[in-house]
């Protein structure tokens, strides 16, 4: 639970456009690997440039979280005030601190017609 209470501390910075945050959450070394993109940034000197870079920084809504030990899996919705994602994100922990975040990000699409016999769509 204190994994998660971190990611939840994370979630509620970025929303509130706090990045100076994230230094106290992350590992000085720690690694943001975006497979999609085929992305690492390595470190919070890169971490800090690209945040303090973004062109506008989503708005984040959680939709639920499992953790087991020094891993916490986390689904939300990412809102940039236009494009949403559904977005997962993998958290690593080294001593109550993020050591690996690795992001999945996929836009939404309107299911197709011919599943909606064995389907509910929430």
């Amino acid at each position: 639970m204190e994994n998660e209470a971190v990611v939840r501390r994370l979630i509620d910075a970025i929303n509130a456009r706090d990045i100076g945050v994230m230094d106290e959450l992350f590992h000085d070394d720690a690694v943001m690997d975006w497979p999609q993109s085929g992305e690492q940034v390595h470190g919070a000197e890169n971490r800090r440039a690209i945040y303090g870079a973004f062109p506008q920084l989503p708005t984040i809504t959680p939709r639920r979280m499992l953790s087991a030990g020094d891993l916490v899996v986390a689904e939300a919705r990412l809102d940039y005030g236009g494009p949403v994602y559904a977005t997962v994100f993998v958290f690593e922990f080294r001593d109550g601190r993020i050591e690996r975040e690795t992001a999945y990000w996929s836009e939404p699409f309107d299911p197709p017609e011919w599943r909606s016999a064995w389907v509910e769509v929430v």
